[in-house]
């Protein structure tokens, strides 16, 4: 693990340099993952379950695919 004292604006400039080196397709795919860990935190409202259309995307083998 690295630590970096660095300040807000620093940080986002350099995480969109490092997002803007990934090729259309990972980006897609650095989407997706980011997605769906969003879904993982606790939140006040729950959701219903609703007949709505879903797509599953197994991003374990996602990420293989890419390497």
């Amino acid at each position: 693990m690295e630590i970096k004292f660095q300040t807000k604006e620093e940080s986002k400039k350099q995480q969109l340099e490092e997002f803007l080196k990934l090729s259309g397709g990972e980006r897609v795919w650095h989407f997706f993952s980011t997605s769906a860990q969003i879904n993982r935190f606790p939140r006040k409202n729950k959701i219903e379950k609703t007949d709505n259309f879903v797509i599953h995307i197994n991003l374990k083998d996602a990420s293989r695919k890419l390497e």
